[in-house]
């Protein structure tokens, strides 16, 4: 699974013109994923992002995360993030599993961060065509990938 977080001081999802998920101060996540996720990628991500401290204390220092600031999770699919561009101008998505394998993944992926939260966590619609709006706090944006654990 691959992963981009965004600390926000709010975002949204639409589709089709209605407002399907948003937040206010917490993290945008935006999800791809792969045939060879499994659920120990959900864990190991769901534990990064929930107590990655990338949100600022008392003194203004990155030194708290998302669930000791008591911010909201907004979870958008996004397949691309998966895009091979080594070779030609047009990006390839062969690593990036199709909906009947990607949309069980993806449901575990929400249910094991709102379990792990302990609150309901917006989502935007797989497969549909969304728009997401956001106000970048910082900005903060980290790329975290399952398959390459830095």
């Amino acid at each position: 699974m691959r992963v981009v977080l965004q600390r926000v001081s709010s975002a949204s999802v639409t589709v089709s013109e209605k407002i399907v998920g948003e937040i206010q101060k917490g993290l945008l996540v935006l999800v791809g994923i792969e045939d060879a996720d499994t659920q120990e990628d959900i864990d190991w991500l769901v534990t990064k992002i929930t107590q990655l401290r990338i949100f600022g204390d008392a003194n203004g220092i990155m030194n708290l995360s998302v669930e000791e600031v008591s911010g909201d999770v907004l979870v958008v699919s996004q397949f691309t993030l998966h895009a091979a561009t080594k070779k030609g101008n047009r990006p390839s998505y062969i690593k990036a599993s199709k909906p009947e394998v990607a949309i069980p993944i993806y449901e575990k992926f929400v249910t094991t961060l709102e379990h792990k939260l302990g609150k309901k966590v917006p989502t935007g619609i797989f497969g549909a065509d969304m728009k997401v709006a956001l106000l970048n706090d910082g900005p903060v944006t980290i790329v975290i990938d399952s398959k390459n654990k830095e």
